[in-house]
């Protein structure tokens, strides 16, 4: 198996993108192409062998193999526009990584960096699957019963009802193939639990996905995500961003007060070291280096975007989402799962709850 990583796109580039890619070719036995300045990697790949001298544009880790394609761009990580810069970024690392996807010469591809420029740049070279005409970015969600998976988490800030149906069928599909949940239960995000809460968008989507085969529990608030309150959770990608950004944010503040309550006295230190074995799982819990990159369905290949401040484990993680997507065929199960979905209704037009919608 072959996994194109953009080793130039994050915060961190080249560096821990290279650390973080030889770890998952030594840990996974993958092959992975590195994309981007040729000189650069390849100083990279030597300083990983203290008894090497000079540069190379490969290197064995005793499992899998690293390697270098060039690429003589890289689309800025505060880049606003990145669908229009990639008018001027052609040779670009993310250009040339989807390429390689594209032309059958990797299996994925990993990106730290923009998200924008990964997301223009996948619908670019690797294109949708027939039938979904607005891929979705899910994000493995840790709950107090193990992890849910957030759909959209940031990459369709309007969408309409069908795409949400959409949604739906590609989260309980990877929910399925890759998390090992057999039958996910999944639930739509609205203000309310009742049947008819939330906006127009919430009312529509509820009645597509409740006519649909998915196993469709109804809407969830957003304070019982974190409790496990369903295994796949569907929403526009405004809204969970703005879910997957607070609940970041929080598990960074909780982290800080714990400690700062800790070491606030002689007992309560005490208490912190007893607690100290907790404190280090729920932090392991919250960080989202340990669930690696989140996955693009809806494209034609294996799509992994990584968080743009991603350092070596992280990176390494996000490899391993991209085997685990490849291995259980999750473009080949939602290409064949889509051929279900119904035309799209008129927009406006609102489902009404005998219809059937898949």
């Amino acid at each position: 198996m072959r996994i194109a990583v953009d080793a130039m796109g994050g915060d961190f580039a080249p560096h821990e993108i290279v650390l973080g890619s030889f770890s998952a070719a030594t840990d996974f036995g993958c092959d992975v192409v590195l994309v981007g300045d040729r000189d650069r990697l390849a100083r990279e790949l030597a300083s990983l062998d203290p008894g090497s001298h000079g540069a190379d544009d490969r290197k064995a880790t005793g499992r899998g193999r690293l390697s270098i394609v060039h690429a003589s761009q890289v689309v800025p990580m505060d880049e606003h526009h990145p669908a229009e810069a990639l008018r001027h970024y052609r040779d670009s690392s993310i250009l040339v990584a989807c390429g390689l996807v594209a032309g059958g010469e990797a299996d994925a591809v990993v990106s730290a960096g923009n998200t924008g420029a990964a997301f223009a740049g996948a619908l670019l070279r690797i294109k949708r699957i027939p039938g979904i005409d607005r891929p979705a970015i899910g994000t493995v969600f840790p709950t107090v019963s193990g992890a849910c998976f957030l759909i959209d988490a940031g990459a369709n800030v309007d969408p309409r009802p069908h795409h949400l149906l959409s949604f739906g069928l590609m989260g309980d599909l990877y929910a399925k193939r890759v998390l090992g949940i057999k039958n996910p239960r999944v639930a739509l995000l609205s203000n309310g639990e009742e049947e008819g809460k939330g906006n127009e968008l919430v009312y529509e989507a509820f009645h597509l996905l409740k006519s649909s085969r998915l196993n469709f529990i109804g809407n969830i608030e957003g304070k019982d995500i974190p409790l496990g309150g369903a295994d796949v959770v569907v929403t526009d990608g405004f809204t969970g961003n703005v879910v997957l950004k607070l609940a970041e944010g929080l598990g960074g503040a909780i982290i800080s007060m714990l400690k700062e309550g800790i070491e606030s006295g002689v007992l309560t230190r005490l208490g912190g070291l007893l607690m100290m074995p907790a404190l280090k799982t729920l932090k392991k819990k919250m960080d989202y280096a340990e669930y690696g990159g989140a996955p693009l369905l809806g494209v034609n290949g294996v799509v992994i975007i990584a968080h743009g401040r991603s350092r070596a484990r992280a990176v390494r993680n996000s490899i391993k989402v991209a085997v685990d997507a490849v291995t259980a065929r999750v473009v080949e199960e939602i290409r064949d799962g889509v051929a279900g979905l119904p035309e799209p209704a008129p927009r406006g037009e609102f489902m009404k709850p005998g219809d059937t919608a898949w």
